[in-house]
């Protein structure tokens, strides 16, 4: 494992250092340069909350990953670098479905002048690293709040267009089993959004690429534009072009993602 590889797989440029700049600058171009997926798990390939896998998957092999691996990455370069994190376990969802979400996400936390929430895991959230201090803020011109829910749990609402809504965690250094199971649940469990579509979200300049299952979706300041995808071959091209992910196989997913696609999201009205 090579901080300098990392580096240049994230495009950054300088020489890093224990300080905000840097923080922000590796988030930031982490983001940008990798993307959100769970195509393992469609794939069937078993993952795991191992630092030294989500830095083969990633930096060696141009990979992208879910939050495990994403923030699982950035704790191992940002603690190179010479940061202290903490890793704490979060939970997307939980406003509704109640402590079961606890360890379904990975969350850090830093301490500079003040503390700050990173997460480079969550798919469509914030793009640089947040104060610590229930606030309401704005970034590229997407709107977030961070709320103190004063169980000991703290909130993050993600923008309006967000795929999910919010995420909370603790300030307690996370239970690893905990993270460790809920990452083998997530890959297995008949009821996980993980397993029911394929996803894959992107940071880029204009705001979020983003695709689920058939679904296309580009979503602006300007609001949310969608399309379906209408083969194989075209969500092959898209994962590649959009997503810098060449991933030939993933053909082989595109019957079961046409009858998810009419059995739940048109279910719910989400068809485009």
């Amino acid at each position: 494992m090579k901080l300098d590889a990392y580096l240049e797989r994230i495009g950054f440029n300088g020489v890093p250092a224990a300080d905000f700049e840097t923080l922000a600058a590796v988030h930031r171009q982490h983001l940008l340069n990798i993307s959100y997926e769970n195509l393992d798990v469609q794939l069937g390939n078993p993952t795991t909350t191992s630092m030294e896998s989500a830095y083969n998957k990633i930096v060696e092999r141009g990979r992208g990953g879910w939050c495990y691996e994403m923030n699982g990455l950035l704790n191992w370069a940002l603690t190179e670098i010479g940061f202290d994190i903490k890793r704490v376990c979060g939970g997307v969802a939980r406003a509704h479905r109640g402590d079961s979400a606890i360890g379904n996400h990975l969350v850090l936390i830093t301490e500079l002048d003040q503390a700050y929430v990173v997460d480079v895991g969550f798919g469509d959230g914030f793009i640089e690293p947040v104060p610590l201090k229930p606030h309401k803020f704005s970034q590229r011109g997407f709107d977030y709040e961070l709320e103190n829910c004063g169980d000991g749990y703290w909130r993050m609402h993600n923008h309006a267009n967000g795929g999910a809504p919010s995420f909370d965690f603790t300030l307690t250094p996370a239970d690893e089993e905990l993270l460790s199971t809920q990452c083998k649940s997530l890959q297995t469990s008949e009821d996980s959004p993980f397993m029911l579509a394929l996803i894959c979200q992107r940071f880029v300049e204009h705001g979020y690429e983003i695709q689920l299952g058939r679904m296309a979706k580009t979503v602006t300041t300007a609001g949310v534009r969608t399309e379906l995808l209408d083969s194989a071959d075209d969500l092959v091209t898209r994962l590649r072009d959009v997503f810098q992910l060449d991933i030939p196989e993933v053909a082989d997913l595109w019957p079961r993602i046409v009858e998810r696609h009419e059995t739940i999201f048109e279910a719910v009205g989400q068809q485009s």
